[in-house]
């Protein structure tokens, strides 16, 4: 299953910032992270085998860590278009 995850850090300080990206770099569940504009601060994309997983995922990084203010996730129902490729003019 794969999962969007908008994420609020608790305050806009460099040492939550920092706490919160070494974290996502920890977690092989999380397989992209963008800091973000915006309404939220980052939104990540996790990719678990199920709901169980993604539940024991989210008391094990999300509740437990005090800079996460809140998240809310959406999960992706169907993959329409995946791609990475920059389109370059000619």
């Amino acid at each position: 299953m794969l999962m969007l995850v908008y994420i609020n850090l608790e305050r806009d300080r460099t040492d939550i910032l920092d706490r919160f990206k070494q974290a996502v770099r920890r977690t092989p569940e999380i397989t992209c992270a963008y800091n973000v504009t915006g309404e939220t601060d980052f939104v990540l994309v996790i990719s678990v085998s199920g709901m169980v997983e993604y539940e024991a995922l989210t008391r094990r990084f999300f509740f437990e860590n005090a800079d996460i203010k809140k998240f809310s996730t959406m999960v992706v129902m169907e993959r329409t278009k995946v791609s990475f490729a920059v389109p370059i003019g000619e």
